[in-house]
């Protein structure tokens, strides 16, 4: 078993924005392991927020690879289990590890991920099309370069319902808002009457992570259902967040991967939340990834390659009708660069 990665740029077609960052340029690491004639791949994007770099994803993985080129790890699961401690502060590198253990594990089972899983593709739900913060024209403007049944819509500016009712004008599709921490507790409230007028699905963390006592009377008073990101990182979170939120977006790059990313899906649905998964402007290896579990799914953002001037992987095709899969097996996504 050997182990490999590189440090791929992605470009975006326009700037992206959210409350708290902007960026043009996407940095991501590309995993690669290797098994004679088997490989798996797997990724994860950089994030200053989070302070995660490729110098301490790549030192990470550095520390792990006697254990991971030594082989003696039989499922994904085990090799997880024994990174543990390795990755504890780093989930992303781990994320982009674990995501190649089970491409290369499923390829060596001779089946496509979504089998080995046991999912069915026909019941994928539709992503949203994510459209980040800029000026009304502008949002407006790429809204309308694709047509899409559903947008995630950035918020957290002084002008968020302007925003909203602007968009409103020019289709008739869905919205789902997400304000990354940026509203208090009576904006949120009082922006959910409006935003149900105005067709929009659900609030995604509205609030800041911490911020539990305002969120249970958002939970209690909003008009609009609330799903939990910076607020559920990693398996301890899903418990906190019953109660205070409707369901939860599960990032696999935050969470450490696929393996704890199963293991919160299905403890939300045990507690009846709904469940979603989002990306972190992943390539297509990334995002193939996300799409292979997303049968497990209510909500699922996989929009992430859509939002790339060039992609450097192949994989996945989203329409907004369905998902085709690569043809082989594993998650199947390549390098083309």
């Amino acid at each position: 078993m050997k182990l490999s990665y590189q440090v791929v740029d992605l470009p975006l077609k326009h700037t992206f924005t959210i409350a708290h960052q902007s960026r043009d340029v996407q940095d991501t690491l590309i995993v690669k392991l290797q098994d004679g004639a088997f490989y798996g791949l797997g990724e994860s994007t950089t994030n200053p927020f989070y302070g995660m770099t490729i110098t301490n994803m790549s030192e990470c993985l550095e520390k792990f690879r006697p254990i991971v080129e030594k082989g003696e790890w039989k499922t994904p699961a085990e090799l997880w289990d024994l990174g543990k401690e390795v990755f504890k502060d780093n989930p992303f590198a781990q994320c982009a590890l674990d995501m190649a253990a089970w491409d290369i594990y499923s390829k060596k089972q001779g089946k496509k991920l979504y089998e080995l899983l046991g999912l069915n593709p026909e019941t994928i739900p539709t992503t949203n099309f994510t459209i980040g913060i800029d000026t009304m024209e502008k949002m407006v403007s790429k809204m309308k370069e694709v047509h899409w049944p559903i947008y995630k819509i950035k918020l957290g500016t002084s002008d968020d319902l302007a925003i909203i009712r602007e968009l409103r004008k020019h289709t008739d599709g869905v919205f789902r808002i997400d304000a990354n921490c940026a509203w208090t507790a009576e904006q949120a409230i009082t922006n959910s009457v409006e935003l149900e007028k105005l067709g929009v699905e659900f609030m995604e963390q509205p609030l800041g992570k911490d911020d539990l006592e305002g969120m249970k009377e958002v939970f209690k008073h909003s008009k609009l259902p609330v799903i939990a990101d910076e607020s559920c990182i990693v398996e301890t979170d899903v418990q906190k967040c019953h109660g205070l939120f409707h369901g939860i977006n599960v990032k696999l790059v935050k969470a450490g991967g696929i393996t704890p990313g199963l293991r919160m899906i299905r403890e939300a649905k045990e507690l009846g939340m709904k469940t979603m998964v989002g990306c972190m402007t992943e390539s297509s290896v990334g995002i193939t990834a996300i799409a292979h579990i997303a049968p497990l799914l209510d909500y699922v953002d996989m929009d992430g390659a859509m939002l790339l001037s060039k992609d450097p992987a192949k994989g996945v095709v989203i329409t907004p009708e369905k998902v085709t899969f690569p043809e082989g097996n594993g998650i199947g996504a390549e390098m083309i660069v």
